[in-house]
Formats: C-alpha cells, sequence, structure tokens
C-alpha cells in the first residue's frame, strides 16, 4: 500500500522502515491526513506476520515539529458553531477530535508488534508524545536532535499521552519540569534522564534501531506488565508526599496560576498517577478538550504560534521588492551597549560589521561586548572557542567614518540625544553608497524627524532593537513618513537574516513597545506617588502576569534614561505632554540620589556585589507617605496595570500607529513580557470583551485619572462588543497597512 506521508520498506530481517517524509513541507506535522495513514500502518505492521516490528523515522533533516496547531483550532471552531444547537453533542465531538491522536498511539502501543522511534534533529510536541509510545527510543548524536514538549508555551499541554507516559518513564520530578517549563533536551541529557535508550551517530540510527527489534525487544510497555511501579514512587507515598505539595507551591510561585494549560498538567499527572494508564489517558483528554475552550488557550495558540510563524516568514515584507541579501553593516555608536549588542547579533547572523565610535577604544568596546557574550556561551556549552574567532573576524573596529562606505546597512545607535544623533546621520550620509539604507535604533524620537537630517528620506527607516539585544527576540521596525517600500523591504530581510522577529509600526514618539512600557512604569510611578509599597507594586505586576516587576525594568533600561525621555518630550512638545510629579520623582532619583539604574549598581533597587541578590532601595519608601497595603485591593493593583497597558495599545490601532493585529499582540509579549497567558495587549481586550474593557476603564478613569479613559474608537466597538480582530480582519493586514 502507498502512502502520501509515508514510506514503508521492509528488509530480509523481517523489520519495517517507516520513513515519514510530508511532501512539499521543510518539517513534518501531524495533521489529520498523518494520523489517519499512521492508523493504518499500525494496522498493517500488526496484521502481518512476516513484520518484527517497525522503525519509526524521517526522510527529512529533523523528524517533526508535533501537531499542526491550526488543526486544533479548527477543532474548536467547529465545536463552537455546534454548540449553540446541540451542546453535549458538541462536547462529545470535542473530546472525540481531541482524543485520536491519543487513541492511535495507544494502538501503536499495544498493539503486539515492537515499535522504536528513530530520531535525527528536532522533535517536538505530538512527535515526542509518539516517540513515548514507541517501545524504544533511539536517538542521534547530531547537537541539532531535541526531544520537547512546548504545549505550556501556548497555552496547552501534550495531550496525546504525554503527561502519563512520562512520569511514568522517568522520576516524576524530572517530568513536571519538562512538562511545566516546556523544556526540550538534547541526545546526552535524554539519554540520562532515561527518556532514551541508546544515542548513536546519524549513519547507524536506523540499524541501531532495527537491531532492537531483531534482538527481542518488548512489545509490551512497562506500564501495562503486571507489578509496574511508578519511577518516583506512588503519589499515596512518603515519596510523593515530599514531591506534590511543593510541586504546587513551585507552580503556584511561577505561574501565580494564570495558565489553564500549566495547572491541567498538575493535575493530570497528580490524577493519572493515581489511575491505571487507559482511565489515566481518558483523564488527560477530558482536561485537554477543556483547556483548548478557554480563553487563554485560543488566544495563546493564535498569536504565540500561527502569528509569530506568519510574522517570521515575512507577512508583513512589501512582496514586490526583491529580496535583498545584507552582506555588511555599519553601527554608529559601536561602543555603546546598545551599539555593541546590535553588533554581536549581526556578526552571529554571517554579516560583517562595522562598529564605529568617536575614537578606536570606545570602538573596541563593542567588539569586547561580544567577545564576552561568546565567552558566556562557550562556558554554557553553546558555543566554541572556532565559532568565537569565526564570529570575532566579522567585527571591524574604526572612528573612521570612511570604513561604512561600503555598507549595505548603517544603523544608528547613539545616545537617545536629538543633536547627537543629527550630528552622526549627517556625517556618515557623506560616506554612504548611494543605494545604502540608513536606520536609526532610536527608542522614542521620530523617525520622520530624525530622517531630515539625511540627504535620502525614502531609505531612511527606524529599526529599534530591544535589551539586552542578544536576547530579545523582537525589533520594531518604524516607517516614517517617507520611508519608501525598498527601505522597509531591506529592513525585514536584515532583521529575518539575524533571526529575530519583526513588527512594523508607523512613526509616532515612542513608537508602539515603549508607548506601552513607558504606561506600565508610568503607572508604577502613580502607584509609588500614591504610597502603594514599592513591593507590593512588584509582586502584583508578576501577579498580573508580567515578566519583571516595572520598577525592575526600569532599572534595567536605565533611570537615566526615562529622565532623557522626559525632559526630551519637554522640550519637544512641552510640560503639559508630561505628568510633573513624575519628573519631579525622576528628576530626584537622578540628580538627588544619583540613582541611575542597574548599570551604576542603583535605581529602584539596590544591586550588592554577587552572590547577593538585588533588594529594593530601602530610601524608596521615605520618599512619599505609604499606605497600609492590608487596605489595597491586589486585583484591583492587576487591573490596573493590565487595562492601562491594553488602552495604550488600543490608542495606537485607533492612531494607525499598529496596522495589523497580529503585530500588536506578538509585539507586546516579545517586546517586554505583557502577560502571555492573555495572547497579547489586544487580545487581552478582545478575551474580555470591548464593552467589559470600556467598563472596567471606565471605573478606573473615575478613580485614577486620565490614563484609563476609553479612547473614541473603543467606546464605539464596546456598543457592539465588536472585537479587534473581527474589525481589521487581520487575515488580510493590506487593508490597514499604511
Amino acid at each position: 500500500m502507498s502512502y502520501k506521508n509515508f514510506k514503508v520498506e521492509t528488509g530480509s530481517d523481517g523489520v519495517a522502515v517507516v520513513i515519514w517524509d510530508m511532501p512539499g513541507k521543510s518539517m513534518n506535522l501531524i495533521d489529520q491526513s498523518v494520523m489517519a495513514e499512521m492508523d493504518s500502518i499500525i494496522d498493517m505492521v500488526a496484521g502481518d506476520d512476516a513484520i518484527k516490528g517497525a522503525v519509526i523515522t524521517s526522510g527529512k533533516e529533523a523528524f517533526s515539529g508535533g501537531a499542526d496547531l491550526s488543526m486544533l483550532q479548527g477543532s474548536f471552531a467547529d465545536f463552537q458553531k455546534m454548540k449553540a444547537s446541540d451542546p453535549e453533542g458538541a462536547a462529545t465531538r470535542l473530546f472525540e477530535g481531541v482524543s485520536q491522536l491519543q487513541v492511535i498511539y495507544r494502538k501503536l502501543e499495544t498493539c503486539g508488534k515492537p515499535f522504536v522511534a528513530a530520531i535525527n534533529g528536532v522533535a517536538m510536541g505530538g512527535s515526542t508524545e509518539l516517540a513515548l509510545a514507541c517501545h524504544g527510543r533511539v536517538l542521534s548524536d547530531n547537537p541539532k536532535t531535541k526531544l520537547g514538549l512546548p504545549e505550556v508555551k501556548v497555552g496547552l499541554f501534550p495531550g496525546a499521552g504525554g503527561t502519563q507516559r512520562l512520569p511514568r518513564l522517568i522520576h516524576t520530578q524530572e517530568a513536571l519540569q519538562m512538562l511545566l517549563l516546556g523544556k526540550s533536551y538534547d541526545a546526552a541529557k535524554a539519554k540520562k534522564l532515561g527518556l532514551v535508550d541508546e544515542v548513536v551517530p546519524v549513519d547507524q540510527l536506523v540499524d541501531t534501531a532495527r537491531k532492537l527489534i531483531v534482538d527481542g525487544l518488548s512489545a509490551v510497555k512497562p506500564w501495562d506488565e503486571k507489578g509496574f511501579k511508578i519511577p518516583a514512587g506512588p503519589v499515596y507515598s512518603k515519596a510523593g508526599a515530599q514531591l506534590f505539595p511543593p510541586a504546587n507551591a513551585i507552580y503556584r510561585r511561577e505561574t501565580f496560576d494564570n495558565y489553564p494549560g500549566a495547572r491541567a498538567i498538575m493535575k493530570c499527572v497528580y490524577e493519572g498517577l493515581l489511575l491505571p494508564i487507559d482511565t489515566a489517558l481518558k483523564v488527560e483528554s477530558r482536561y485537554f478538550a477543556n483547556v483548548l475552550q478557554s480563553t487563554e488557550a485560543g488566544m495563546m495558540i493564535r498569536t504565540l504560534f500561527l502569528s509569530l510563524q506568519e510574522l517570521n516568514k515575512g507577512a508583513r515584507r512589501p512582496a514586490e521588492i526583491a529580496p535583498t541579501s545584507i552582506k555588511k553593516v555599519g553601527i554608529l555608536g559601536g561602543g555603546g551597549f546598545m551599539g555593541a549588542g546590535i553588533g554581536y547579533v549581526t556578526a552571529k547572523g554571517g554579516i560583517n560589521v562595522v562598529l564605529l565610535d568617536r575614537d578606536d577604544e570606545a570602538a573596541e568596546k563593542g567588539r569586547a561586548h561580544s567577545a564576552e557574550l561568546e565567552d558566556k556561551a562557550i562556558s554554557r556549552g553553546r558555543s566554541t572557542p572556532e565559532k568565537k574567532e569565526e564570529l570575532l573576524s566579522l567585527i571591524e573596529t574604526t572612528a573612521d567614518y570612511s570604513a561604512i562606505s561600503d555598507c549595505d546597512l548603517v544603523i544608528e545607535a547613539v545616545f537617545e540625544d536629538s543633536g547627537v544623533k543629527k550630528t552622526v546621520t549627517e556625517e556618515a550620509a557623506k560616506h554612504m553608497k548611494d543605494d545604502a539604507i540608513f536606520a536609526s535604533n532610536t527608542s522614542t524620537i521620530p523617525i520622520t524627524s530624525l530622517a531630515e537630517n539625511f540627504p535620502r528620506q525614502t531609505d531612511f527607516v527606524g529599526i529599534h532593537f530591544f535589551s539586552p539585544v542578544d536576547r530579545m527576540m523582537l525589533t520594531e521596525i518604524i516607517k516614517g513618513k517617507k520611508t519608501g517600500d525598498q527601505a522597509l523591504a531591506t529592513a525585514l530581510d536584515f532583521v529575518r537574516q539575524i533571526k529575530k522577529t519583526p513588527i512594523v509600526v508607523n512613526d509616532t514618539r515612542g513608537f508602539y513597545i515603549n508607548r506601552m512600557v513607558l504606561r506600565y512604569m508610568s503607572e508604577a510611578y502613580n502607584m509609588l506617588i500614591e504610597g502603594v509599597p514599592a513591593a507590593m507594586i512588584e509582586n502584583v505586576a508578576k501577579m498580573a502576569g508580567m515578566p519583571v516587576g516595572p520598577l525592575a525594568l526600569n532599572d534595567e533600561t536605565a533611570i537615566d534614561l526615562s529622565h532623557k525621555i522626559l525632559h526630551q518630550t519637554i522640550r519637544d512638545i512641552g510640560e503639559k505632554a508630561v505628568d510633573m510629579r513624575h519628573v519631579e520623582l525622576i528628576d530626584a532619583m537622578v540628580e538627588k540620589h544619583g540613582r541611575l539604574g542597574r548599570k551604576n549598581g542603583k535605581g529602584f533597587y539596590d544591586y550588592p556585589a554577587k552572590p547577593a541578590k538585588k533588594y529594593i532601595w530601602p530610601g524608596l519608601k521615605d520618599l512619599y507617605p505609604q499606605l497600609d497595603a492590608d487596605t489595597i485591593s491586589v486585583q484591583e493593583l492587576k487591573d490596573r496595570f493590565h487595562a492601562v497597558i491594553a488602552l495604550e495599545a488600543a490608542r495606537c490601532v485607533e492612531e494607525n500607529v499598529v496596522t495589523d493585529m497580529r503585530e500588536a499582540d506578538v509585539g507586546s509579549i516579545l517586546g517586554f513580557g505583557f502577560a502571555p497567558f492573555t495572547g497579547g495587549a489586544i487580545s487581552y481586550i478582545d478575551g474580555m470583551g470591548t464593552s467589559a474593557f470600556v467598563t472596567l476603564c471606565k471605573n478606573l478613569q473615575k478613580k485614577y485619572g486620565e490614563q484609563f479613559k476609553p479612547n473614541k474608537e473603543l467606546l464605539e466597538m464596546a456598543k457592539t462588543n465588536q472585537s479587534f480582530y473581527a474589525r481589521y480582519e487581520t487575515d488580510d493586514p493590506t487593508k490597514r497597512a499604511a
């Protein structure tokens, strides 16, 4: 029998080799056609007496990326349509749909013939669950080989048996870490944990897997044998009592119970280990169907999987512009922290870099930064001395502007001062080739005004990186009023070359991400001024789903940068554009107390020498009279953080700053970590409903001020509870592209 996605070859040893190789795709994924063919292959292997067992391997460089999440979205959409007329039938159909893959894997597990997964490259999600269902697992020693169950990162959890087989195969504590953190393990770590039987060179992969079967690999999994014992011991035992209470406490500490998928993992593992495997698998499916219906899962799948993939593939790139390959990039201010970081990621992308600064010594600091980052990577096993030298060989340092004469792209990353930027831009323009693109890494100053310093304004664009550049995956591409399609396309191509995720926004002060970040930090300023204890501000922000509190974030971005931004805004627009109470606070921090942020060890936190941890500056409580923490509503503080950020995102949509809801959501999460469980700032509003969100904002406005005043468009949408995604039809972003 022939298959579309698989090729089956049976050798003289009686072992069938099943090669998974989906046509027209760079990566194998699990969709309906794959499941149907896999089911048929299991029946074929089980029913043919001449076949001793089967090896499942991949015909591609990687094994598989797991399940096609758009298929799950389709299942949920069908459920929603059917729910109104037949709620019981809809629930049954959803349960059967999400159980389908799990049923196939259980059939493989109990078919009476041994299956071995022979894995080279990446195996994620549902494909790792396939490996767990197999009777044996062999991995190649290829550095790219990894096993992982990352579903929790998109709001779900492994629903094809992963929560049940993993803690029956390895220690429950290790299983919970892998499941709750979405961890991936290389071949060596997988072998050490007991996830796999053998690790071999790639050219021995299939032969080793075949030999396991020929040598008599059992076709019965340990948990199907009489007397099976859970590796970590029963739930109701001394070992279980030492494991589950602290595990639950750690789960609460890390997630604040914001993620239904993570909560379901804890329940599935705990309850499932009390039951026989078949009953436990039904428990898992019920939880999976329940989580799939949650607002959080729907929003996270859409934003962190589907939208993210589309943006990374160039969804916003002008189609009529031919692809460009950036070969050399000049960076002005290359010795500074941001410039050095941009230089590092550019060289990591295989692009030649010129770090230009006021003198050779300053420029060389940028190259030293790259060397330091590589040394850290080497110490963690993520790089080698050879790779370090190769990277550093791509970086040139200089104080001579003539060195940028053959650069395809020049990025300005000097101080956040319009006068300094004007000087370096005008000087660079004298030396650049005619078709080179100029980009500014400004974080707040409008691109249109900066472009006036460059003779070819159509070739001027903003490329806003986030700090630290080597760790932050997002970049904002900012279009000035005269930015041309060639400049936009070049910027997007560059960002793709260095493996970052781009969003495209139109010009305004602060652009998109920083407008939300500034609202986040300014609301913390408001709370400080009101007398809310600093520790409460930081802790509640984390409870709201933020990865870092606003005061700690301000320390990282630098308080003196906030000082510069506030005073630059006053110079450009006037005092009415800022809250003068905030100016007084930041002036006192910088000018009176010399607290510039983490960079000088003194900010809202104090930063003692390691190994001591940072702690909130004790003097902070003396700046304003303190409220009694017991009189303050934690929920209201959480609402304030969420609402002030989401409302700013809504204003950016109305002002045409952000034109694609996918970018609005992806940007808010990748840019500064806005509560990932919401699916992003716009999805937060859509998930609550615009009517409910406007009501929340109006109540907060009455108590806390005009920062919570709903904008005109939001008020209009609230009348009919219209969502942003429905209003702007994200599947056709050209309707709003400007």
